[in-house]
């Protein structure tokens, strides 16, 4: 099992990309997957999100405490500006 932080940060970075691709069904099944890493081994719950100009700031109880945890904006938006700067490569395949 991965570490708490650790797994935030993995869902944090596919999370910004699925809200800029919605369509994006390789991001969203990612995305699913470490939200569900994130409530069933970690036991954390309502998950938000908020920032500012440097930093995500996550937001989420666990052991009935209300908790935070913060990560450089650049290090979150890499792979989104990846994609972005670099879309021939990231292409979205239809499922069938």
């Amino acid at each position: 099992m991965k570490s708490l932080q650790d797994s935030l940060y993995n869902w944090l970075t596919i999370k910004i990309v699925c809200d800029k691709r919605p369509d994006d069904t390789a991001a969203a099944d990612t995305e699913k997957m470490f939200f569900d890493i994130l409530s069933e081994e970690h036991k954390i719950s309502d998950i938000e999100i908020e920032k500012d100009d440097l930093m995500y700031f996550v937001h989420y109880s666990k052991d009935k405490e209300r908790k935070k945890s913060r990560f450089p904006r650049e290090l979150i938006e890499v792979m989104l500006n990846q994609i972005q700067n670099e879309p021939e490569k990231y292409v979205n395949y239809p499922e069938d």
